[in-house]
């Protein structure tokens, strides 16, 4: 059977459609993305996006087929009550906003070319008109279901089974907001902030240990001369890379939408860290052999070191949120423990 009568036999037409629609969508904002991925280091590494992205598509597509059979089961649990209402004003409220946002992005793009706001607006707008899209092309339930006695269950909110479907999706369509720069009055008040901080905690370790330095602002005095913190990097192209790879890991690795946060926090954390040490060792490079000396390939390794040492550490925290724990009421109903795996 060719791949696409295997698509068209079991995934329903209007679903299908609405998967290639959002392909079209995705594939729109790559390329308005793709001016800043090869004009603006900090997000070089949004080029893996797509790849990543068709990833995270193809290895969940079982689950989604299974979705897609629960869906249109019956008995299929939907919300009920406040939950349907809610769900329904959400679902056409973000449907409505992002068709106006992608309108506006449209506007600036084809008005202006690349532009922050454009971008970003193409970006929110685009991961907003897919969630619902997709929501409101779910298969519906088997209409015979209840004259064959089978009473459709009603659910909570994200008991829902469009939405538990749905929520496959949310990597691939919100993905891109990573991978756009961010407004230019938030990445500048981000990059200073991190910039301040890392001078701080470079003057306060130097200082301590009985070495001459002298802060002014966020230029380091040394004997050797002068550097400017901005020159060790004020961390936020690892921040953006490292936020991408940690949001990759947490959609595939982990179930748990606690678990993806925190693996997604603790990107972070790890980004601000290690760049912190980088900070640390170009200044005691420098220290030592000059401001001259941490040009070059000492910087770009050293910058290459933090993306690589943030990866590693996420991919050994991995196996700590994919441990389960069992009470003692299921172990002895025969379960371990504590059992643990990473998916």
């Amino acid at each position: 059977m060719s791949l696409w009568k295997q698509w068209t036999t079991t995934v329903p037409a209007s679903f299908l459609s609405a998967l290639f629609l959002a392909a079209g969508f995705m594939g729109f904002v790559a390329w308005d993305q793709s001016h800043w991925w090869s004009t603006k280091e900090d997000y070089g590494f949004g080029w893996l996006v797509p790849a990543f992205v068709a990833f995270v598509v193809y290895d969940r597509w079982p689950r989604i087929l299974l979705a897609l059979k629960e869906c249109g089961a019956p008995g299929s649990p939907r919300a009920g009550g406040g939950a349907r209402w809610l769900l329904e004003f959400l679902t056409y409220a973000m449907l409505a906003g992002g068709a106006l946002l992608f309108l506006i992005g449209a506007l600036y793009r084809a008005g202006a070319g690349p532009s922050y706001p454009g971008t970003l607006a193409l970006s929110l707008g685009t991961g907003s008109l897919l969630l619902p899209l997709l929501f409101l092309n779910a298969p519906e339930r088997d209409a015979g279901s209840e004259a064959g006695g089978v009473k459709p269950e009603k659910a909570g909110l994200f008991a829902d089974a469009r939405v538990k479907l749905v929520a496959l999706f949310l990597f691939p369509a919100m993905v891109w907001l990573v991978s756009a720069p961010m407004v230019s009055v938030i990445e500048n008040n981000l990059s200073l902030f991190m910039l301040n901080r890392v001078a701080a905690v470079v003057f306060f370790t130097f200082d301590t240990l009985g070495m001459a330095i002298e802060q002014q602002g966020n230029v380091l005095k040394l004997p050797s001369g002068d550097v400017g913190v901005a020159d060790a990097c004020s961390g936020i192209r690892s921040f953006t890379a490292c936020l991408f790879a940690g949001s990759f890991l947490a959609a595939v690795f982990l179930d748990k939408l606690w678990k993806k946060i925190g693996l997604v926090v603790s990107a972070i954390g790890f980004a601000f860290f290690t760049n912190l040490l980088r900070s640390l060792f170009l200044t005691a490079w420098a220290y030592n052999y000059g401001p001259e000396a941490i040009e070059g390939k000492v910087h770009d390794i050293a910058g290459y070191a933090v993306l690589g040492l943030t990866v590693i550490g996420l991919l050994c925290l991995l196996p700590l949120f994919n441990i389960t724990f069992v009470s003692s009421h299921d172990d002895e109903h025969g379960g371990g423990a504590v059992g643990g795996k990473v998916g």
